[in-house]
């Protein structure tokens, strides 16, 4: 396993853009399989497009939003894996169990982060 603190971020977000499709590519082929399907590979894959945003950020306000903008995305994706396991899909399985750790390291992470910015923009 890799030490975190060498982790690069966007690697990180990259990584878990891949597992929320594999997720999303393991789900059964059903109407709620489907529809769980398509919301996570939307707000799973979302936050590293829009870190690469934020790294371009045109100001502490504009970086502010964007990082919130991928911490809704990430609690979205969270509350679907949860809806997920509830459900049956996956259940117990590594695949869902390592994103869901993931998801909540990455939100920890930006929860932070946002306090930093803002309290680096008083």
């Amino acid at each position: 396993m890799m030490k975190r603190e060498n982790y690069d971020l966007e690697d990180r977000l990259i990584e878990f853009a891949v597992q929320s499709i594999d997720i999303a590519e393991a789900l059964p082929r059903t109407d709620a399989g489907r529809y769980l399907s398509g919301q996570i590979i939307r707000s799973g894959t979302s936050p590293a497009l829009v870190y690469g945003e934020a790294q371009s950020a045109e100001s502490r306000k504009d970086f502010i939003h964007k990082v919130s903008i991928m911490l809704k995305e990430l609690r979205e994706t969270r509350i679907n894996m949860k809806i997920m396991r509830k459900k049956g899909f996956l259940t117990d399985t590594p695949l869902i169990t390592n994103a869901i750790r993931e998801v909540n390291e990455l939100i920890a992470i930006f929860v932070k982060s946002i306090q930093t910015a803002k309290k680096n923009n008083e």
